[in-house]
């Protein structure tokens, strides 16, 4: 394995255990006492309830049964992204969020344990991936396209996850060299 992919792989590491560190919003489908979900304990919920807890305290709730999540299937939010993509010119982007990927690699994962558990037909998994790949696809183009030119990574602003201006600073680098190695150094 490359540094490069070990790199990848350790921010993709990280990223997921920021994502967990984070909180999410929870509804209770149960009135809940002293309950100690790992070191973090519960006091006293009542049913109905909406709280923020730590992602990982709330997938343990949901995945209970104790409680729903508040925000929209993330199909909703891949289909939304998609079609704000396509709309935008061939050198745009339209901002994501810093979660996005990462709750897309979750997704699919959970879906891919669903089509494992009987749970969830394949022809769910395979469309949303169909879409993701179209996503990702669309999206590596244009920054494969922006960083082989002058544009600064800095004009990108707030629409780059930090998983794509990770790979936008490594394709510009390989871009200036790729050219300048080109061209004698006259990038």
């Amino acid at each position: 394995m490359s540094e490069e992919q070990i790199a990848l792989r350790q921010m993709l590491e990280r990223r997921e255990r920021e994502y967990m560190l984070g909180k999410a919003l929870v509804k209770m489908r149960s009135a809940v006492e002293n309950l100690d979900v790992g070191d973090f304990r519960i006091e006293q919920l009542s049913e109905g309830e909406s709280i923020e807890l730590p992602r990982w305290v709330a997938d343990e709730l949901i995945g209970q049964g104790m409680a729903e999540a508040v925000e929209g299937p993330f199909e909703n939010e891949i289909f939304r992204t998609l079609g704000k993509e396509k709309m935008m010119g061939p050198l745009q982007l339209s901002p994501l969020p810093g979660d996005f990927y990462v709750k897309m690699r979750r997704r699919l994962g959970q879906l891919n344990g669903g089509v494992e558990e009987g749970n969830v037909k394949k022809e769910e998994l395979e469309r949303l991936r169909a879409v993701c790949y179209d996503l990702v696809g669309m999206r590596l183009s244009k920054l494969l396209s922006l960083s082989s030119s002058s544009t600064p990574a800095s004009s990108l602003g707030d629409k780059l996850t930090p998983e794509e201006s990770a790979f936008f600073a490594v394709s510009q680098s390989l871009s200036k060299e790729w050219k300048g190695g080109l061209l004698g150094g006259t990038e």
